[in-house]
Order: structure tokens, then sequence, then C-alpha cells
């Protein structure tokens, strides 16, 4: 349950009914890397930031990150960093 979805832009979305891939994402939690916040690091041409983290946890979980796109007219700068900076490292 989400205490706010009538303020969200959009509905939430069901990303997995796999129980086995979701419990995996919220083991990554402690792996998402720290560098300083709104910087370009990685060399990415982004700034690391929220949707860096939510995109990389759910790029290195497994999920289908192509099918997700930001809510009509609305952007998620960073995304690209966390694809691009999970998509580096390897297990």
């Amino acid at each position: 349950m989400i205490p706010d979805v009538d303020e969200a832009v959009e509905s939430p979305r069901r990303l997995t009914d796999e129980p086995d891939r979701a419990r995996r994402v919220l083991d990554l939690v402690p792996c998402v890397p720290t560098p300083v916040w709104g910087r370009d690091e990685f060399g990415t041409g982004e700034g690391w930031n929220s949707n860096s983290v939510i995109s990389w946890l759910l790029a290195r979980g497994g999920l289908d990150t192509e099918s997700i796109q930001p809510p009509i007219r609305g952007r998620a700068p960073g995304w690209q960093t966390g694809l691009a900076v999970a998509g580096r490292q390897c297990e």
C-alpha cells in the first residue's frame, strides 16, 4: 500500500510477480554504488541521484529496464547513469 498514491503522476507499476526477483533487488541495496550525489563520477554525462539508484537496482536485479519509461510528460534524469554503471559491473 502506498499512502500517497493519489498524489502520484501515474499509477504504480508492478515490475515483477516473481518473489525471488523482488528479493534479489532488496538484497542488492547494500551494494548500491555511493558516488558523490549529483556528480558525474562515472563519466556518463549525468550526475548520480535517486533515479540512478533505482535503475541500478532494477538492472542488477535482472528486471527488464527497457520496458520502464518515465510518466507521460515526465523525465528521469540520472536513470541512464544507473543503467550504464550496472552494465559495467560484473557479479
